[in-house]
């Protein structure tokens, strides 16, 4: 990046009409916003775009005022020059008609400065303004928003996504519960502060593999306060409302405790597979403090570092979408006006990232070491046992820490004997105790499939997966670091291990989940991943339902953004 880019980004995709000017030699960031504030409810698409309408025009001109006052500072400037040298928008994600109005703001300012145009990928923004701001050089992001929740890391030119929501955004989840209460918009800091004056009661608790849900924790949430079959997870009559539900506070305390842990645990499994020891935080759940509280927790017990931006640029913001636009301009990643239509439904990676080099995220390789740090667990290796320790997590409230712990234990040592029972490779049960959370298994294998993708050994874990899945069971964490390859000879074997999110079922979507799992931890280790998969389904379907394989498309294509 030239040392004296200065760019203006507007950022407009749901509530945020915003404008701001960044001056990379100074890292000034000056952000001019309007909010949006619906008098009841969620957000209007209607009502936001007539926000951004009516807001933008002013919000860029207040921006423009400040580029104008740096520019006038700048020695090196002629008092001709333009006081930007480009314009960089939100292109998306978000709602249609706010993207528009501020896309065609972006051009009318571009074409009037005559300088050159930048699409911006929203959500890359709110990982970039994290990466930026903490000096990390390759970390995994968490983005906690109102549409979206996933976990990225960077990977040879994208941002791969190792784990998102299966329905709605964490944000859009909990505006859900708060408008069943009644609450104005938004719902997430009214939670956070009713949560202060509660008790734990418990909720679902939904990760699948790297992927997690919020729909079912939400439903439970509203009977726990209406008094249906969620009020009964915990408490005691004497706890209750008038009505019979579960207080508020109560519900909302259990919830920030369930939903919060959930992206605390994925985050963890992400730094796990990647072998990065830095994480950093986007989006505007991310200014839920207890929700910071955990992923800093969590970093601390795995010796990691974790950053999350000041609360400005966590929000949605302009100056997330003026700083990385610089990035690009530097990069000569421009736009054409004719090219610069949006994308309501722009994945993040579908970003080409060509300000960046192209390394790779570094690998942690266990070598001999005899103990290592697993996602949730502690492993040592003595000799040709392997002694499992699900040690407890202090970011989770110790109850629900508690029941996952001793839960994913029993479920472990159960479905891997099952697993063998049916002629998947896995390592033998040698005991097993779930109170301490304690099991010990025969060592298997020579390395982790991650440090041996070859096609064979994919079309292995394939044709696994579907012998479990025909037995009515899945792994629930089929990533490259949950398989183990053993050498033998010219030919390789691979064992199936760490059961513990797998659980009994006849339903094809968790058949279908345990592919997409599969998936995403082969594009988030590879760059052969697609020819990969390839084969590890075309083996699935040989031995399985070819009905799994289809409905895998049906997730793969499901609306993250609606």
């Amino acid at each position: 990046m030239t040392p004296d880019t200065r760019v203006l980004g507007i950022e407009g995709t749901a509530w945020a009409a915003s404008a701001a000017v960044y001056d990379s030699a100074t890292e000034t960031v000056e952000i001019e916003t309007e909010a949006y504030q619906p008098d009841s409810g969620g957000i209007h698409p209607r009502e936001a775009a007539e926000h951004m309408g009516d807001n933008i025009p002013a919000v860029v001109e207040r921006a423009l005022g400040h580029a104008r006052e740096l520019a006038a500072d700048d020695s090196d400037r002629d008092a001709a020059d333009p006081p930007v040298d480009c314009v960089a928008f939100s292109r998306g994600p978000g709602l249609g008609p706010c993207l528009r109005i501020v896309a065609t703001a972006a051009r009318a300012v571009a074409q009037r400065l005559d300088v050159p145009l930048v699409g911006v990928n929203h959500m890359v923004a709110h990982l970039e303004i994290g990466r930026h701001r903490s000096g990390f050089s390759s970390p995994v992001c968490l983005n906690a928003s109102g549409a979206n929740a996933h976990v990225l890391a960077y990977r040879n030119g994208r941002y791969r996504v190792l784990g998102e929501t299966m329905d709605t955004g964490v944000g859009n989840a909990i505006d859900k519960f708060t408008r069943h209460l009644d609450w104005s918009h938004p719902g997430g800091p009214k939670v956070e502060a009713a949560a202060k004056g509660g008790e734990y009661h418990e909720l679902p608790y939904v990760v699948k593999g790297m992927d997690f849900s919020f729909s079912g924790v939400m439903s439970a949430a509203k009977d726990a306060v209406d008094g249906g079959p969620a009020s009964s997870a915990s408490g005691t009559s004497s706890d209750r409302g008038s009505d019979g539900g579960v207080p508020v506070e109560d519900v909302c305390h259990g919830l920030q405790e369930s939903v919060f842990a959930m992206l605390t645990e994925v985050s963890e499994r992400a730094l796990s597979l990647t072998g990065s020891d830095e994480l950093v935080l986007g989006g505007g759940v991310g200014q839920n403090a207890r929700l910071q509280a955990m992923l800093g927790e969590m970093c601390e017990q795995r010796s990691a570092d974790f950053f999350a931006p000041e609360p400005r640029f966590l929000r949605d913001n302009a100056g997330m979408i003026a700083v990385l636009g610089a990035k690009m301009y530097a990069a000569g990643d421009t736009l054409a006006i004719a090219e610069s239509g949006i994308d309501a439904d722009f994945r993040p990676d579908q970003v080409e990232v060509t300000w960046r080099g192209t390394e790779e995220t570094v690998h942690y390789r266990p070598g001999d070491a005899d103990e290592l740090q697993g996602a949730e667990a502690t492993v040592e290796i003595d000799g040709d046992r392997v002694v499992k320790h699900r040690k407890p997590r202090g970011y989770r409230h110790p109850q629900l820490d508690e029941r996952l712990r001793v839960e994913r234990t029993r479920e472990e040592a159960r479905l891997t004997a099952d697993a063998r029972r049916h002629g998947v490779p896995t390592p033998v049960v040698l005991d097993v105790d779930p109170w301490e959370t304690r099991l010990v298994f025969e060592f298997v294998g020579d390395a982790d499939l991650r440090e041996r993708l070859t096609e064979p050994n994919v079309r292995d874990v394939g044709r696994h997966l579907a012998t479990i899945h025909e037995a009515g069971f899945v792994h629930g964490d089929p990533t490259t670091r949950n398989v183990r390859v053993s050498f033998e000879g010219d030919d390789d074997r691979t064992y199936l291990i760490d059961f513990g999110l797998g659980y009994y079922t006849d339903d094809r979507e968790d058949y279908a989940m345990d592919l997409h799992v599969l998936a995403q931890s082969l594009a988030g280790t590879t760059d052969d991943h697609e020819a990969l998969f390839a084969a590890a389904e075309d083996a699935y379907a040989a031995v399985g339902d070819e009905r799994v394989v289809a409905h895998l498309r049906e997730i793969e294509g499901r609306g993250r953004y609606q």
